[in-house]
């Protein structure tokens, strides 16, 4: 059994099964492996939907679809997240899983532009909007609720836990590709391989849908006089966690490029492209964990200035190897470097803006904020990389992306103030 006890004292303290918690993380880790999926596997789906084009406007086709889908998150935030400040973070965590499940099974199961026509690449897009919208509302009601159910020292690892499982999700999502790419010929990967893979996600649906009615609720409804009590200074914590949730939606788009860029730009066959995709995956799912304890004991804004400063000093070197050497040594070495930053640097960030933010407001507050951030930038970073690059000529164009990403994130880390109870002896 995991034990936690809650924030407030109005509400009793609950233990979580391993299993419980594993659904309530489950939908989060669902959601991010079909939405990296459908990043991985661009090519394969550029060539289903829209034959006949150019291999790089194929590509970008595809994108704009990816990118669209983060235009209905803010929507779903406000909706889904909202309610669970209201009805509570269980019917939320359900909702959102249930459109969820919808939306794998929609994008799975679209018959190709040879087999239906323009209605083929309308279906995609419009489930595509369906699975932004059940994900806009997903981040907000579980992080609040991980959060919620941790005791105050372990806050930090509990809520590292959403990262942890977005990471796993691209370990998993690379290690489905992975194996397709090597077991499959193109033409059938490019017919009904892919497919496979959403599929492989929409398993986990049944699962989530039993075990999450069967989760305490976390919530209880407060005071209109507390609410307002605790409003001021929300704007500031909302523009500065927007600014560092942002550029790690940049950080982790441009990451989780890697398969893409490996095989459309460098021309590494698809077999090895994915293997970078598993270092990635693995190493930021173990690091993630790390960093969260690491919060827990030294607190949020230490573990986040100092790692923002490594990420920002070694992101162009480690591309310059990759780039330069073009071998399967160097991407997966810096595929490795990547995935172990990028888990090092983005837990404090969402731990500290989910912490700071009021109880009675956190599932909304965090999920706008989360939304909005990865609606600009998560919908539009790929597109952009990939734009930049064809537009230049220049494969460093990813790298100098994230880059001026890191750079707008530390000076905004100095700003923050600290949330951890080691640090503030907060233990409510």
């Amino acid at each position: 059994m995991v034990y936690a006890t809650l924030d407030t004292p109005k509400i009793a303290p609950h233990a979580l099964s391993v299993r419980q918690l594993a659904a309530v993380v489950a939908g989060n880790a669902l959601e991010f492996y079909d939405f990296l999926t459908f990043s991985f596997f661009t090519v394969q789906i550029g060539h289903t939907f829209f034959p006949g084009q150019d291999e790089d406007t194929k590509i970008l086709s595809t994108l704009a679809i990816f990118g669209v889908g983060f235009l209905t998150r803010p929507l779903g935030a406000y909706v889904i997240g909202r309610w669970g400040d209201r009805a509570g973070r269980k019917p939320a965590m359900f909702l959102s899983f249930t459109l969820m499940g919808i939306a794998i099974l929609g994008l799975s199961l679209t018959p190709s532009r040879a087999a239906i026509g323009i209605a083929a690449p309308i279906l995609f897009l419009l489930f595509r909007l369906l699975q932004g919208f059940a994900l806009g509302g997903e981040v907000g009601p579980t992080t609040a609720y991980l959060l919620e159910i941790a005791p105050p020292e372990r806050r930090g690892f509990f809520v590292s836990l959403q990262f942890m499982t977005q990471d796993f999700a691209v370990l998993v999502a690379g290690v489905v590709g992975f194996l397709l790419s090597d077991y499959l010929d193109p033409g059938a990967l490019d017919s009904w391989g892919w497919r496979i893979a959403f599929l492989i996600g929409a398993g986990v649906v049944p699962f989530g849908l039993i075990v999450r009615r069967s989760l305490p609720e976390t919530f209880s409804h407060p005071t209109p006089e507390k609410t307002r009590a605790r409003t001021p200074g929300l704007w500031r914590l909302a523009l500065l966690g927007g600014v560092m949730l942002a550029t790690v939606t940049i950080t982790n788009y441009t990451i989780d490029y890697m398969t893409t860029f490996a095989e459309n730009t460098l021309n590494i066959s698809t077999r090895v492209a994915f293997g970078a995709t598993v270092m990635i995956g693995f190493w930021a799912t173990v690091f993630d964990l790390v960093s969260g304890s690491v919060t827990d004991r030294f607190g949020r804004k230490p573990v986040m200035i100092a790692s923002g400063f490594v990420f920002l000093a070694l992101v162009l070197p480690i591309f310059y190897a990759v780039i330069t050497l073009k071998s399967t040594a160097a991407l997966l070495i810096g595929s490795a470097l990547l995935g172990t930053l990028q888990g090092l640097y983005a837990p404090p960030i969402l731990i500290g803006v989910t912490e700071g933010l009021p109880r009675e407001i956190r599932s909304g507050a965090l999920a706008l904020v989360y939304a909005i951030a990865i609606s600009t930038f998560g919908g539009s970073t790929q597109f952009i990389v990939k734009g930049l690059i064809k537009l230049t000529g220049n494969p460093f164009a990813p790298a100098g992306f994230m880059t001026a990403a890191l750079a707008f994130a530390v000076v905004a880390m100095f700003f923050v103030r600290e949330t951890a109870p080691v640090k503030t002896g907060d233990l409510s």
